[in-house]
């Protein structure tokens, strides 16, 4: 008798240097700050998605993706920024000390 193996599917879960490298080369793309990094961050977006959002010059009815995500915040938490600005670079050195 023949055992038949089952292959796990091929997206794998991304490590968390993986996710807060997207987010670093997000920044770096898109010209944000760290504080709207951050910002993003904890609204949820997704780093990967941020260009469908970030083309205000072909779709001028848009705003900024560095407004976008800043209205967003407010309407969100009520405030105009994190009380504590950490970059993504920093937060990843920490976690890597854990």
């Amino acid at each position: 008798m023949m055992k038949v193996q089952i292959k796990k599917p091929d997206h794998q879960i991304k490590k968390p240097d993986q996710k807060m490298q997207a987010w670093i080369d997000a920044q770096k793309r898109h010209r944000l700050s760290h504080e709207q990094v951050q910002m993003a961050r904890k609204l949820g977006m997704n780093p990967a998605k941020l260009g469908q959002i970030d083309n205000h010059k072909q779709e001028p009815w848009k705003l900024p993706l560095a407004q976008f995500i800043e209205e967003r915040y407010f309407e969100r938490f009520g405030k105009t920024s994190p009380r504590a600005v950490v970059s993504a670079e920093e937060q990843l050195r920490s976690e890597k000390k854990r």
